[in-house]
């Protein structure tokens, strides 16, 4: 891995057996718990947020990641998908938390059931590119998406630029996150996704239609 690579094989099978990876760094048919564990994650997040603006009736900086309203398909199932036709490996989804972390702070913005979507589908494909040796291009990521190739261009650039393009992340960073991740994680009674993950034997060419119309 291209961020960590001199920090030795312990930490990257510290990492994968956290995850429930195997050793190629991939996600396993029956191990979906970094799904679950940044879906819930996010979705909690989600949820504090929403209510925090409504109780300070305050309203969040609209972005080029904003929709009008909250797509149908849930945060769980929206990753599920991403990572069912990419097979972008874990570390590309640490990573992806940390970019929308920064992405974030850096704009003073929320995440929420309008831009939380679209967040994830740019920041994971950025990361895969920045992570993994090889990497789908920007049509094959909007369609899994759900959006058009020329959003997704546009919210790759947007996305870049706003993080100064600093994508390098330390091994420190990537340990902290994992581990707020698996904290985070614990105890919580998360939608078990296991059926949805046998299909993630292998990279499935024939991407099935979705359109995040909301977005």
């Amino acid at each position: 891995m291209r961020t960590m690579a001199d920090n030795g094989m312990d930490f990257q099978i510290e990492t994968d057996s956290l995850l429930g990876l195997s050793e190629s760094g991939k996600l396993t048919p029956d191990s979906p718990r970094v799904l679950s564990i940044l879906s819930s994650v996010l979705e909690r997040s989600v949820q504090k947020n929403e209510k925090l603006l409504k109780k300070l009736k305050k309203k969040d900086t609209i972005t080029i990641f904003h929709g009008s309203r909250a797509p149908t398909m849930s945060i769980g199932r929206y990753i599920d998908r991403i990572l069912k036709y990419t097979c972008c490996g874990t570390p590309s989804l640490v990573v992806s938390y940390i970019y929308i972390e920064r992405y974030l702070q850096k704009i003073d913005a929320y995440l929420t059931s309008l831009n939380v979507h679209r967040l994830l589908i740019t920041s994971i494909m950025v990361a895969a590119k920045f992570t993994d040796a090889g990497c789908y291009n920007n049509s094959f990521y909007a369609k899994v998406g759900g959006v058009s190739t020329t959003e997704m261009n546009r919210m790759e650039i947007e996305f870049l630029f706003s993080l100064d393009f600093r994508l390098y992340v330390t091994a420190d960073v990537f340990r902290a996150h994992r581990l707020q991740l698996e904290k985070e994680g614990l105890g919580e009674n998360q939608t078990d996704l296991r059926a949805a993950n046998k299909t993630r034997t292998k990279c499935l060419p024939q991407i099935a239609a979705y359109t995040c119309r909301a977005i």
